[in-house]
C-alpha cells in the first residue's frame, strides 16, 4: 500500500467506499441535465434558420449575416461576466434568468416584423445562452463529488452534443413543411419546459460565504486557457459543418443523403459516450486528445472526398469521435484545472473557446468557399490538426495532470 493510501483515515476510507458504490446521477443531476438539453435544443434549433428567416423579413444579405453572427460575438464579451457571476450567485437564479431571456429571444423571433428587431432579440437570446451554458455546467459540477466530475461531464456533454446535433436536423426539415414562425414555436416550448424543470431541483447551488468573498474580476481562468484554445481548434470544423454541409453537398453535386448526417453523428456519439462513460475519470487527457485528433483528420478528408452515403456515414462517425468525444473531456478538464472558487470562470473560459469557433469558423469558411475550389473547403480545415497539436505539446503536462485534481 502506498504512503498516500496509508494516510487515509478509516472513516474517510469508509466514506469514499460508500460514495464509490452510490450513483452520482441523483434526481437533481438528472433534472439539470434534462434542462441543459432543452435550453441548448431551443437555441441551436434556430441557428440554421436565422439567415433565411432574416432575408424573408427583408434584411439584406449583409444584415442577415450580422444577425447570424451577433449571438456568438455577444457571447464572447459576456462570458467573463457570466463566469464571475456564477462564482458569486446561485446557479439556479442565473439559470432561471438565462432561460427567461432565451424564451424572450425566441418569442421575439416569431413576432419580429423586420431584421432590425430580429437583431435585438438575437442579442437577448445570446445573453441567456451565455448564462445557461456557464451556470448549468458549474451546477452539475457542484452536484457531484469532484472525483466524478469527468463521468458527470461525459453525460452532460452527451446531452449538449445531442441537442446540438438533433435540433438542427429537425429544424432544417420542419421549416420547409410549416414555415419559419410555426417551426420556431417548438424551441420556444422546449425553453419554457426547461424553466419549469429547474423549479424542481432541490440543491440550487448557492456558493458558500468563502466562495462569495470579493475577489478581483478576471477575464479568463489562466489555468484553463489551453482548454479554450483546443476547444476552438476542434470546434471550428464542427460549426463549419453545422452551418455549411448542406450547401457544400449541393455545390459539389455529391450523391449523398446529407439530411441524415447529424442523425448518424448523434447515434454514434450516444454509443461511444455510453461505452466509455466509466473511463472519463481515470484516463488521462492525452489518450482522448490523440484519439480525437486522428479522428478529426480522418473525417475532414472523408468529407472532402465523399462520393457515397457510406463515406458520409463514416465522416459523421469520425466527427462524433473527433469533436463529440473531446467536447466533454475539455469541459471537465477546464473545471478540474480551475480552483474550487473559480469553477464558473473555468467553465466560461471553456465556452469562450466554443464561442470563437462558432463565430469565426463559418466566417472563415465563407472566405475559403469563395477563394478556392470546392474540394478544398474541408481540406483547408486540416490546419486545425497541427494547431491543436502545438497547443497540446506546450501544455501537455498541465492537461494530463488535470485528472490528479479530482
Amino acid at each position: 500500500m502506498s504512503s498516500k493510501s496509508a494516510s487515509v483515515s478509516p472513516a474517510k476510507a469508509g466514506r469514499m467506499e460508500k460514495e464509490k458504490g452510490k450513483s452520482i446521477y441523483s434526481k437533481d443531476v438528472i433534472l439539470v441535465m434534462t434542462a441543459s438539453f432543452l435550453f441548448l435544443f431551443g437555441t441551436m434549433f434556430n441557428n440554421p434558420l436565422i439567415n433565411g428567416y432574416a432575408e424573408s423579413l427583408g434584411a439584406s444579405s449583409v444584415l442577415a449575416g450580422v444577425i447570424v453572427g451577433i449571438m456568438s460575438f455577444a457571447a464572447m464579451f459576456l462570458r467573463p461576466i457570466a463566469g464571475n457571476l456564477t462564482d458569486k450567485f446561485s446557479k439556479y437564479q442565473l439559470s432561471f434568468i438565462g432561460g427567461v431571456l432565451i424564451l424572450i429571444g425566441i418569442v421575439g423571433y416569431i413576432v419580429s416584423p423586420n431584421g432590425e428587431l430580429l437583431l435585438l432579440f438575437r442579442i437577448i437570446n445570446g445573453t441567456g445562452f451565455v448564462l445557461c451554458t456557464v451556470c448549468m455546467t458549474t451546477w452539475i459540477a457542484f452536484l457531484v463529488p469532484r472525483q466524478h466530475v469527468g463521468s458527470a461531464m461525459g453525460l452532460y456533454g452527451l446531452m449538449n452534443a445531442l441537442a446540438m446535433s438533433i435540433a438542427p436536423a429537425i429544424s432544417i426539415n420542419l421549416y420547409k413543411v410549416i414555415g419559419y414562425r410555426k417551426t420556431m414555436m417548438l424551441p420556444a416550448a422546449a425553453t419554457l419546459i426547461m424553466i419549469i424543470i429547474i423549479q424542481f431541483v432541490g440543491n440550487r447551488a448557492v456558493p458558500s460565504p468563502r466562495q462569495k468573498e470579493k475577489k478581483q474580476f478576471k477575464m479568463i481562468s489562466v489555468n484553463a486557457l489551453p482548454v479554450a484554445l483546443l476547444t476552438t481548434c476542434f470546434g471550428i470544423p464542427y460549426f463549419v459543418t453545422q452551418a455549411d454541409i448542406v450547401t457544400y453537398v449541393a455545390k459539389m453535386h455529391m450523391p449523398v443523403a446529407v439530411g441524415s448526417y447529424f442523425f448518424i453523428y448523434a447515434i454514434v456519439l450516444l454509443l461511444i459516450r455510453t461505452f466509455l462513460k466509466n473511463y472519463f475519470d481515470t484516463v488521462r487527457f492525452g489518450v482522448w486528445f490523440w484519439l480525437s485528433l486522428v479522428a478529426t483528420a480522418i473525417y475532414l478528408v472523408l468529407l472532402a472526398y465523399m462520393s457515397s452515403n457510406w463515406m458520409m456515414a463514416l465522416g459523421a462517425a469520425g466527427m462524433a469521435v473527433g469533436y463529440g468525444l473531446i467536447y466533454s473531456v475539455l469541459q471537465s478538464t477546464a473545471l478540474l484545472l480551475s480552483p474550487a472558487n473559480e469553477q464558473g470562470l473555468g467553465s466560461s473560459t471553456f465556452y469562450l473557446g466554443l464561442d470563437i469557433a462558432m463565430a469565426f469558423g463559418p466566417m472563415l469558411a465563407g472566405v475559403v468557399a469563395k477563394a478556392l475550389p470546392g474540394r478544398w473547403f474541408y481540406l483547408v480545415q486540416l490546419i486545425v490538426v497541427p494547431l491543436a497539436l502545438i497547443v497540446y505539446l506546450i501544455w501537455r503536462k498541465r492537461l494530463n495532470g488535470a485528472i490528479d485534481n479530482h
